[in-house]
């Protein structure tokens, strides 16, 4: 809401006005700049509305044990990166060879510094 007000504000500032001929919305009438902001309002709403579904959606989710999120690596391609680290390969063959990417590898290795025994995350 606070987003199209402003923009009514700032076309206005110019001195420009907004008409909307298939909506029949023209911010030069009074009655046209509550209809845009009706408007605004309802939009602010429904995507309030959705963001507060999606997270329910996610609190149920956790409360079933479903993990939210990218999946870890793989144990096996995760020992793969960690071999040819070892091994002295760079970072972007790894990343080539692996299928991964260059983040990725990055991260592996600096888990491996750090001595680390974490899931990496892709």
């Amino acid at each position: 809401m606070r987003n199209l007000v402003a923009f009514l504000g700032d076309i206005q500032a110019q001195g420009c006005d907004l008409y909307l001929h298939q909506q029949a919305i023209d911010t030069s009438t009074p009655s046209g700049r509550m209809l845009f902001q009706m408007m605004g309002v309802f939009a602010e709403f429904e995507r309030s509305m959705i963001t507060s579904r999606i997270l329910a959606g996610q609190k149920r989710a956790v409360a079933n044990g479903i993990k939210i999120g990218r999946p870890s690596i793989p144990p096996i391609r995760l020992e793969k990166v960690k071999r040819a680290l070892e091994d002295g390969q760079s970072i972007r063959t790894i990343a080539k060879a692996t299928g991964m990417s260059t983040a990725t590898v990055m991260r592996v290795k600096r888990s491996m510094n750090e001595g680390a025994e974490e899931t990496v995350a892709a």
